[in-house]
């Protein structure tokens, strides 16, 4: 048996990075419930509403009911939790500035027209910042079994997983392979050669963990046109440009008892032997993007108790650059083990970059709000996500291979639910609340882990949003031209993180992790 070195000359292969992955486009397709403390207090339930810099980056419709200029800035404190199986609980702490925009009013000497609106504004549309970690006791598979099913499927053989034989992936292999073959995470199966073995067979006794830490951002930055006509009609467009940065380590390790072994490294005469193996995989990843979308919207205001909302939101078209690598630790040891304290091997892939370009789902908004003389709103938003449609395609604009079959087959679309409130107890004080809900994102065999999920490159994790809800909270003061207000947000995210698909015998290790987010934030505009 000899170690196989990985060669440098490899960078230049073409491979699926990890952000091209179904779940990490989905999850870089996804928005979060920001922009000014009203908008948060009534959970985003405004797409019939307007006057708020919200809605620009919404249903920028709401532009035109603007009868004054406004400038008004919002920053936030979020304390984040997140909590795999109820233990191995994680605390960050995180200020952002969320949004800043503002409005110009142009009076037109019209009737039917009586004014056309403009709009700039800045809003934080998702932040990726989290960590999360877990732990799993008697694990029923390894992730070794999952790269030897995979190897065995693929009829690869171990010239495909050797560089000096070649380009490894004129065969089938995938990165992963390659490095569980270098360090003896996958083995040949000494009873029939021409198949591979995990280390995670009958008797073997495991324990998994996995620690991920994820940070950056989606900004965008939103030019809208809007105006009314009559005082009835309500319209708008918008201009996005969205800038992204998305980066992670992902570590995933096991220890395995009683497992098969090598006695010794780089030794062509080594047998395996009982023994015991400590393996650790860890991802590294940098995603950077930039896009542009469109959108649209119109609300109509039939009697002045009643206003009706519909906007449309084009996809996002990103150019993305993924740079990334992963590095493969092994600690083999036991009493039949040559050296007496064991021996470790460690393997990697080279630092690679790959460039593509990504089509965010495009977005249906409609609303419906009633308002209560000069005392109260209330506000309901229906949105459709349509996760199906996002496309992953190359520098070029070619769809990647089999990647809007798998979207299709992994993927459901997002159904979200808001719902808002405002009362003014006071002519210048007033309260908020809302609630939000967003349906589960994948189909009902990712979800219950009984459809395989294809992998690529040398990263086998992916993870979804089970449910995502909202409750919400606020209060508003108003003086002459001053408005302050403030919002708090509980986000309670239900999310499943697994380390690797299901292998032959429909077994693999996952974690259900509850993210319980808190965010305070606090609006100053002015309106002249």
């Amino acid at each position: 048996m000899k170690k196989i070195i990985l060669s440098l000359s490899l960078c230049g292969v073409a491979m699926i990075a990890s952000a091209q992955y179904t779940f990490d486009a989905l999850q870089l397709s996804q928005t979060e419930l920001r922009g000014t403390s009203r908008f948060m207090s009534m959970a985003g339930a405004f797409g019939a509403l307007g006057g708020d810099l919200s809605v620009l980056n919404q249903n920028p419709a709401g532009i035109g009911v603007y009868r004054s200029h406004d400038l008004g800035i919002t920053l936030s404190l979020d304390l984040n939790s997140s909590q795999a199986d109820g233990n191995n609980k994680v605390n960050q702490t995180k200020f952002n500035v969320n949004s800043f925009g503002y409005v110009g009013v142009l009076k037109l000497d019209s009737e039917t027209m009586p004014n056309l609106n403009w709009g700039i504004s800045y809003n934080r549309n998702n932040s990726f910042n989290r960590r999360s970690k877990g732990a799993a006791f008697g694990i029923p598979t390894s992730i070794t079994n999952y790269f030897a099913d995979e190897a065995n499927f693929e009829g690869i053989t171990t010239s495909d997983l050797d560089p000096a034989g070649g380009n490894p992936f004129n065969g089938n292999a995938k990165w992963n392979q390659i490095l569980a073959y270098s360090t003896y995470m996958m083995n040949q199966d000494p009873n029939n050669t021409s198949r591979f073995m995990g280390l995670g067979f009958d008797g073997v006794y495991g324990e998994a963990e996995y620690d991920i830490e994820e940070r950056g951002h989606t900004d965008e930055f939103t030019v809208s046109f809007g105006g009314n006509v009559a005082n009835t009609f309500y319209w708008g467009m918008a201009l996005g440009i969205q800038d992204m940065l998305y980066e992670y380590t992902r570590y995933y390790g096991e220890a395995l008892e009683n497992t098969l072994v090598y006695d010794a490294p780089d030794d062509p005469e080594a047998e395996l032997v009982d023994g015991n193996a400590n393996i650790g995989l860890t991802d590294w990843n940098r995603t950077t993007g930039t896009g542009y979308n469109f959108k649209i919207g119109a609300i109509l205001k039939p009697v002045n108790a009643l206003r009706l909302g519909i906007a449309f939101h084009t996809p996002t078209y990103y150019k993305m650059k993924d740079t990334y690598n992963t590095v493969a630790v092994a600690e083999y040891y036991g009493d039949k083990v040559l050296n007496e304290d064991g021996y470790v091997v460690e393997d990697n892939t080279p630092t690679s970059s790959t460039f593509y370009k990504l089509r965010t789902p495009w977005r249906l908004i409609g609303s419906i709000a009633g308002v209560i003389g000069n005392k109260g709103i209330l506000s309901a938003d229906y949105e459709y996500v349509a996760n199906t449609n996002i496309r992953l395609l190359d520098d070029y604009g070619r769809e990647f291979g089999g990647a809007r079959q798998e979207i299709e087959d992994y993927l459901n679309p997002s159904h979200i639910i808001r719902l808002g409130g405002e009362f003014r107890i006071t002519p210048n004080w007033s309260i908020r609340a809302g609630y939000s809900y967003q349906t589960c994102n994948v189909s009902d065999g990712v979800k219950d882990a009984t459809t395989i999920v294809a992998v690529g490159g040398s990263s086998t994790a992916y993870n979804f949003d089970r449910s995502v809800q909202h409750i919400t909270a606020g209060l508003g003061y108003r003086y002459k031209n001053v408005y302050f207000d403030m919002a708090y947000v509980h986000k309670y995210r239900q999310n499943t993180y697994t380390a690797f698909p299901i292998d032959d015998y429909g077994k693999n290790v996952a974690w259900d992790v509850k993210d319980h987010n808190n965010r305070i934030s606090a609006t100053l505009g002015f309106r002249f």
